[in-house]
């Protein structure tokens, strides 16, 4: 263990940043302190963890004073963001913060993106999926944000996520991936995630070529950007929606076309796929009611990736569904799913497994 790195915590509430500190000691000495801190006594830093709310003075007073203090160095500070919205972002990256992320992510993600800022090696595998979760989180927050706050979708941010997606899958495995998303709180965040990390594993599984990965993966994660704009009443209702709340959610695949389409957006793939997403074969399925041939065949993918991480993702009303019990509610969905994509779907599950 590199025991002469010192990493320091910064927290307003060090009650529940404890399981951070406990991770920031498997790579070193880690010391917990306030925002009152002010730097006067260190004179070797490795890194520094921030857990606190950026709208607050300290933390302002703090942070900045952290930057003033090792101004001549590259140092590594995380800030982790209480509220991950684009003004969060650019308010933590001029108090110094090289690496933003949610408050939420699992501590073993934020140790190893500090660790590959300092250049402590982990493993090839739990990097990869660490980093591809990073990565692929920051570009979901920035497109999530920016369609809550009505601003013009960049989508050259979300693109910079779709390569550590799909070197995390193939290096790490589905399975790791999984269960690093499965661990995030936020519905909209961890399903995005999910079905991403889902279609990487299906194209790789189908040997798409290496343009149509990214194209798959890349309808994948933004397919439910349309969630932006449903009220947060709806969308975080810790229970099952009532009919009216269920039909205001069904407006997320057709308010995610309109957000795409306003934004520039022209890749016909991805606009069907966040507007289509929802549609069955049979006609049953929503916004349009699109019956067989009129549903393209990546969106016939991504629909069988949508529902199966439905199915398995945790919620709070319902434990997360095994594998096997979920490949058989998709198989017993023939008419409205390709049961021969389902076959398939469920040999790249198993190959994954």
């Amino acid at each position: 263990m590199p025991d002469e790195r010192t990493f320091v915590l910064v927290t307003d509430r060090p009650d529940r940043s404890a399981a951070i500190s406990a991770a920031l000691r498997g790579i070193g000495i880690c010391d917990v302190v306030g925002p009152e801190e002010t730097w006067r006594d260190r004179r070797t830093l490795a890194g520094v963890v921030s857990d606190m709310t950026l709208a607050r003075p300290e933390t302002d007073h703090c942070l900045r004073t952290l930057q003033r203090r090792y101004a001549d160095r590259n140092l590594p500070v995380i800030c982790l963001l209480r509220k991950a919205t684009q003004d969060a972002l650019r308010h933590a990256k001029t108090l110094g913060a090289t690496v933003c992320m949610p408050a939420y992510v699992p501590p073993e993600t934020i140790i190893a993106a500090l660790a590959n800022q300092v250049g402590i090696i982990a493993g090839n595998a739990e990097q990869a999926v660490s980093q591809g979760v990073v990565r692929a989180g920051e570009a979901l927050n920035g497109l999530l944000a920016e369609a809550r706050a009505g601003q013009p979708i960049r989508m050259g941010a979300v693109e910079a996520g779709l390569g550590p997606i799909l070197t995390a899958v193939q290096e790490g495995g589905l399975a790791r991936w999984l269960d690093t998303v499965w661990t995030h709180d936020d519905a909209t965040y961890q399903h995005c995630l999910l079905v991403a990390g889902l279609s990487a594993q299906f194209a790789l599984h189908l040997g798409f070529r290496h343009d149509d990965q990214f194209r798959f993966v890349r309808a994948a994660l933004i397919h439910d950007v349309g969630k932006a704009r449903i009220p947060l009443e709806i969308l975080n209702k810790p229970g099952r929606l009532d009919p009216d709340e269920m039909t205001v959610m069904r407006t997320h695949a057709a308010i995610g076309h309109e957000v795409l389409r306003a934004g520039g957006e022209r890749d016909p793939l991805t606009l069907a796929a966040v507007r289509h997403h929802h549609e069955m074969l049979d006609g049953s399925g929503y916004p349009d009611g699109l019956a067989g041939n009129q549903i393209g065949d990546m969106v016939r993918l991504l629909t069988i990736c949508d529902i199966y991480a439905a199915l398995t993702e945790r919620r709070p009303y319902k434990a997360p569904m095994k594998m096997a019990d979920a490949m058989a509610i998709l198989a017993g969905m023939d008419g409205k799913l390709e049961s021969g994509l389902v076959q398939s779907f469920g040999e790249a599950m198993r190959a994954a497994a």
